[in-house]
């Protein structure tokens, strides 16, 4: 299977490296960070999606991205992705995203509808207006950031089954790579934004995946998201907290896989069905 990684020049002015694999004819997937994180925060999930076009950027800010001074509003981070689209030539592709990754893919879905075939959303809010209760942490970061900052921070987001040690130290890594002021402002740029769902219609088939035991996105929420979206699927991983890209990779993928491949299959057009719950999904790591 083809695997590489590309330097991304975008035209909003950044250059991002971008993970590429898959087969070139295979349907194009892109995949979505949650904040704070990286691309490779989808090594666990990208076995489970080999039938796809993988397409995975570090955004702005972090990973291995250009960290520039401005450039962090919602809208912003969802054009650089529109941008990644333009700069790889894939004209539409699938939009997974994690946590925040998921708010940038709904902006991204608003404002693009063009560009998104369907979204796959895994523990993404319904809304992030409004300052969090750690933002007072972050606006004190200093540089360097600390190891020791980015572990306490990470244990703000709770996790219920074992994650690997190697996985976790990763994030950590990630988080140590972003300097101060890209956290503010990424953050801010998440938190101040008015939600994509009260800005414009999202009109593509979408999986909207939830850890039940999630501490920080309420469950009316997640209800509330998948009636905005009409035909949107919701699934309940019962033994997941927020963390559902870490907690339930392999579940992740398999759902994933399997709602674009029918939704992606080549056949007549379906008329738009009503939102329905699909069953709850038992975690399997």
């Amino acid at each position: 299977m083809e695997s590489e990684v590309r330097n991304l020049p975008l035209h909003t002015g950044i250059t991002v490296p971008c993970l590429v694999q898959g087969d070139a004819d295979a349907p194009p997937v892109l995949l979505l960070h949650a904040w704070a994180e990286s691309r490779r925060s989808f090594d666990r999930l990208l076995p489970g999606l080999a039938g796809f076009r993988i397409y995975a950027p570090d955004l702005r800010g972090q990973g291995d991205a250009d960290k520039p001074q401005g450039g962090y509003s919602l809208a912003e981070q969802a054009e650089d992705a529109a941008a990644v689209l333009d700069a790889l030539e894939v004209p539409t592709a699938s939009v997974l995203g994690s946590s925040s990754g998921g708010y940038v893919a709904q902006q991204l879905a608003v404002e693009h509808p063009d560009r998104v075939a369907a979204l796959v959303l895994v523990g993404a809010p319904l809304t992030l207006k409004g300052r969090p209760g750690f933002a007072d942490d972050v606006d004190g970061l200093t540089d360097p950031v600390a190891e020791d900052w980015v572990r306490g921070f990470l244990a703000w987001f709770p996790l219920i089954q074992e994650v690997p040690p190697r996985f976790i130290e990763d994030r950590v890594r990630d988080g140590v790579k972003m300097p101060a002021h890209a956290w503010k402002l990424s953050l801010r740029g998440l938190y101040s934004a008015v939600p994509p769902t009260e800005t414009g219609a999202i009109e593509v088939p979408t999986l909207i995946l939830w850890g039940g035991q999630d501490s920080l996105l309420p469950r009316a929420d997640q209800d509330t998201l998948a009636a905005k979206i009409d035909g949107a699927e919701l699934k309940i991983y019962p033994d997941a907290a927020h963390l559902v890209l870490w907690e339930c990779p392999e579940q992740v993928a398999a759902d994933a896989a399997a709602f674009l491949g029918s939704r992606l299959r080549p056949g007549p057009a379906r008329k738009p069905v009503r939102r329905r719950k699909v069953p709850d999904a038992p975690c399997r790591g």
